[in-house]
């Protein structure tokens, strides 16, 4: 029977062209005998005028048949998140009968991409057991994009992130084999004998109870419970302990449910949103989503205690399901906001990680936007961990 393998690894050097060809050379000569087939490369700005050069050189001499990725100020290998740290990540993955395809895509087709469809033509690809994506955030609508690919492939997990790079300059790079894109987005779809299974950590704890809305119009909620909302807000927030409030104060989101057919609904059920505003007179709050009457609500706490608890039960839950399937490999983008900024420490998330999975050949980078499942529809999301593994296919 076939194995599929994983591998990262991370060079902190300047561009060295007799240094990366070694570099590379030896990381596929540690890849475990079998065919590589597919690589991730994240790459920091310093890299962005000789990224064409340096993509052809991993290509040749980590003889990598596909190659895609994206760039970041800040980079994920193994157990390290390597944070403001110039460099490259590189990943090889052998995926036995996996079916991949990578495209590369433009506002231009996300302004076409509302008929029926569309992108099912444009990719080529009819079945998919999950995409993962790395986009331009300064360029494309990434949520109308996200939209059209939730209609042409159902149910189907979406994951990745938008890249980050020169804030300053709104730049970032896009890859695809031996190709460098300053806009749009690169797709691999994987098929065949591989899934992508997910963990998505929006980094909140639930507060309070879970009440129904029992009126909403677009954003905006004004009866939970037949009640005024902020009436239920303040309840929910005058019912914690001072200890509580003072860690909720400035923190306090909204968590929607998107399955109401669950028996009960815990972690990874909600999809977060920012709680906009209030309107005391009215009795009415605004949320960044659209909510609808009927929908469960929970308010939610976000802080550093909150998100380490939220990634650590969820990625303890993923590990407990995986037992018996084989991880051939992960890649984990996170919210610029995590990292040392959230955690006041080092390499938090990809540390759970290989705490809870082992060592998966993780890469990975720091996103301005993270892509993933919740219930059966992709999202776009902020302050995340969204985590893609590769796994073997029930009945593949």
């Amino acid at each position: 029977m076939n194995t599929a393998y994983s591998i990262a690894a991370h060079y902190d050097g300047g561009f060295d062209v007799d240094a990366l060809e070694v570099w590379a050379s030896e990381l596929h000569n540690e890849f475990p005998g079998e065919e590589i087939s597919l690589g991730f490369v994240f790459v920091t700005p310093p890299f962005f005028d000789n990224a064409a050069e340096l993509l052809e050189i991993l290509r040749v001499h980590a003889r990598i048949p596909l190659l895609i990725g994206c760039s970041s100020g800040s980079l994920i290998a193994n157990a390290q998140e390597l944070e403001k740290d110039s460099g490259v990540v590189l990943s090889l993955h052998h995926l036995p009968k996996a079916r991949l395809k990578a495209i590369h895509f433009t506002q231009e087709q996300v302004e076409q991409g509302d008929s029926e469809g569309f992108w099912r033509e444009e990719t080529g690809v009819s079945e998919s057991n999950g995409w993962l994506v790395f986009a331009d955030p300064f360029q494309i609508n990434a949520e109308r994009w996200l939209k059209q690919w939730n209609a042409n492939w159902p149910f189907v997990p979406v994951l990745g992130g938008l890249a980050s790079g020169s804030q300053q300059q709104q730049q970032t790079q896009i890859y695809l084999n031996g190709d460098v894109y300053e806009e749009g987005g690169v797709a691999l779809s994987v098929g065949g004998a591989i899934a992508l299974s997910s963990v998505i950590s929006q980094g909140c704890t639930p507060i309070g109870e879970t009440w129904t809305i029992t009126r909403a119009e677009d954003n905006v909620i004004h009866e939970i419970g037949n009640r005024p909302a902020y009436e239920v807000l303040v309840e929910t927030f005058e019912s914690l302990s001072d200890t509580e409030k003072e860690k909720t104060k400035g923190n306090l989101f909204v968590g929607m449910v998107i399955d109401e057919y669950l028996d009960e609904f815990h972690r990874g059920d909600f999809l977060i949103r920012n709680l906009i505003g209030v309107d005391p007179n009215s009795g009415a709050i605004a949320v960044g989503a659209l909510p609808r009457a009927g929908q469960t609500l929970q308010f939610q706490r976000r802080d550093a205690r909150a998100a380490g608890e939220d990634f650590d039960e969820l990625l303890h839950e993923a590990a407990e399901s995986l037992q018996d399937v084989p991880v051939y490999g992960g890649c984990l983008c996170c919210c610029n906001g995590r990292g040392g900024n959230l955690f006041e420490a080092s390499d938090h998330d990809a540390g759970l990680v290989q705490h809870h999975l082992g060592d998966i050949g993780l890469s990975g980078f720091f996103c301005n936007g993270e892509i993933g499942p919740v219930g059966q529809t992709n999202y776009l999301h902020g302050y995340t961990a969204s985590l893609a593994m590769f796994v073997e296919k029930a009945n593949a």
